[in-house]
């Protein structure tokens, strides 16, 4: 039976700076831009912290872990862009960021099993040290990141890699030009709510899409599945909410602060 190889911390590389601590070399102060003028694949941070996101196509913003899987994307800093935090605390955040397929090992401190990160964070678990070796070179034990047990479940498992044919590490990083393509970050369906009620209420989706909710009203509106099984809280006039649908079905929707007569709706997963 094969085994998993294990890893000697002292192989690990680890790289000498955080986010937060490469971010104080930028200026103290910059020019902020209006979330209207965001783009996808922006990266943002906010006025007061450090940290930075990127924004993705379905309009909402993502985390770096830490300064490891930021630097498996980008080379610097050089593109980020600040908004207000008034204006960031309204931007929802859609998960974290995976590190970028095919660029390094990862591992963590509970379990010495190594792994390559493939497309869509499934991690292919390493048979041997000849199988890394043939994949990424004879200093592969430096190209290995342990990634804390809290941030793990953000990967799943994919099949173990016996030999080195059954994966490409260059093929796996052009594929993944983006973190919108490589997490599958589409528009999201949006559906716009009045004073008088929602527009176009109800609608069908393939599985795997993400619906925003818009408050284009003057009063405060939500928008509720019937069995409470989520929901948008109160959205103030320009206040939004996106949400994920990965199962088929039917989703009955109404605002908790209106008539159910006028204000109720279906999302239909297929």
């Amino acid at each position: 039976m094969n085994k998993t190889f294990s890893i000697q911390n002292q192989f690990l590389g680890i790289l000498a700076m955080t986010i937060g601590l490469l971010l104080m070399a930028m200026p103290a102060s910059a020019a902020t831009v209006s979330p209207d003028d965001l783009s996808a694949g922006d990266l943002i941070r906010g006025e007061s912290f450090s940290a930075v996101y990127y924004y993705g196509e379905d309009g909402m913003r993502y985390v770096f872990p830490n300064d490891k899987a930021y630097f498996t994307w980008y080379d610097n800093f050089n593109d980020v862009v600040w908004i207000s935090d008034s204006d960031m605390s309204t931007i929802q955040i859609g998960g974290n960021v995976t590190y970028r397929p095919g660029v390094r090992m990862v591992k963590i401190t509970s379990d010495p099993t190594v792994y390559a990160v493939g497309a869509g964070g499934v991690l292919r678990g390493i048979e041997s040290e000849a199988v890394a070796t043939e994949l990424y070179g004879s200093s592969w034990n430096t190209m290995v990141d342990d990634v804390p047990d809290g941030f793990f479940p953000n990967y799943s498992i994919g099949s173990s890699l016996e030999f080195a044919g059954q994966f490409s590490v260059e093929t796996e990083s052009l594929d993944a030009r983006d973190i919108d393509d490589d997490k599958g970050l589409m528009p999201a369906r949006q559906i716009s709510i009045t004073d008088s009620g929602y527009v176009d209420p109800t609608i069908t989706i393939p599985a795997g899409t993400a619906v925003r909710f818009i408050n284009n009203g003057s009063q405060t509106h939500t928008a509720t599945e019937f069995d409470k099984l989520w929901g948008s809280g109160t959205m103030q006039p320009d206040g939004h909410f996106t949400r994920y649908f990965t199962e088929a079905g039917t989703w009955i929707y109404y605002s908790k602060l209106d008539d159910r007569n006028t204000f109720e709706g279906a999302i239909i997963v297929e």
